[in-house]
């Protein structure tokens, strides 16, 4: 099980989950594309695309940093011309980059709305529409997209419909794009989170350093990816992940190096379904 010369190519790559699961897979000597609009430093947000490429390549992979916005389909394409012409190929499409805004209808201005959905929905779309060709060439196609189980409860649209309708958008793409490329055996599969994540996203948006403190670490993410990228496409596809489900059907039954608290202080995250299992192991973690 290695992801050695693999060509991920990551959205909203220079910070966060994305940048952990490069990293990761850097490991084995992946080849990572870092596709993230951060070229220059933000006030309130570490890293850029270009110091996630030194992350890459200290960790044992080789880094190619491109300025993308996923809004935009000219540079969605050229963007991955770039990424063929100097890796040679794609092997995985890792569907990160996100918009949120936790507002009601009244609050969320159509500007915001907007934002969500073309980065959200379109973004991934966009981004899969272009790298499939070069996926069909692989040997081992994924699209990996960070969006949430499909659950209709009314509990997940009430507080926040604009984002939530955005970030199901990425869920139906799991489930429209699993069906239509399994005759090319390119997987396409969800991942989300149990648990809140200890991101710029968390601190600077939702719950500042107190949430920070009740989150796992964004290697928990990382290493479910990492699992699911080194499963058969042509049979492991059309699934929503739960991070650390991936991991314990993977033999993993420590989970407290993901976090400073013990399970039952985290904050659980959004769209979990109420049957989602819980192990006793991470239960007691």
């Amino acid at each position: 099980m290695s992801l050695k010369g693999k060509v991920l190519f990551i959205t909203g790559g220079s910070r966060g989950i994305g940048l952990e699961i490069g990293k990761r897979a850097a490991q084995d000597g992946a080849k990572v594309v870092l596709a993230a609009k951060t070229a220059e430093p933000h006030p309130k947000l570490a890293g850029t695309i270009y110091s996630a490429a030194e992350e890459i390549i200290a960790s044992g992979g080789e880094a190619l940093p491109i300025i993308l916005d996923v809004r935009d389909e000219a540079n969605v394409r050229a963007a991955v011309d770039e990424t063929v012409a100097t890796f040679g190929g794609i092997d995985v499409c890792v569907n990160n980059a996100s918009a949120i805004s936790l507002t009601t209808t009244p609050d969320t201005d159509m500007k915001r709305y907007d934002l969500m959905h073309q980065i959200n929905g379109r973004g991934t779309y966009l981004v899969s529409k272009y790298c499939i060709p070069h996926l069909k060439k692989s040997s081992n196609a994924h699209i990996l997209n960070l969006a949430p189980p499909l659950d209709m409860k009314p509990k997940w649209f009430g507080p926040h419909l604009a984002y939530t309708m955005a970030k199901y958008t990425m869920s139906m793409c799991v489930l429209g794009m699993a069906e239509e490329l399994k005759q090319d055996n390119i997987a396409v599969n969800g991942l989300w989170p149990r648990t809140a994540i200890a991101t710029a996203a968390v601190k600077n948006i939702l719950g500042g350093e107190e949430l920070m403190g009740i989150s796992r670490t964004p290697e928990i993410m990382a290493d479910a990816a990492y699992e699911i990228f080194n499963k058969n496409s042509e049979t492991y596809t059309g699934n929503f992940c739960i991070d650390d489900l991936v991991l314990y059907e993977e033999g993993i039954r420590d989970f407290t190096k993901y976090a400073d608290v013990p399970f039952a202080q985290l904050a659980l995250d959004f769209f979990l379904p109420d049957d989602t299992p819980l192990p006793l192991e991470i239960e007691n973690s």
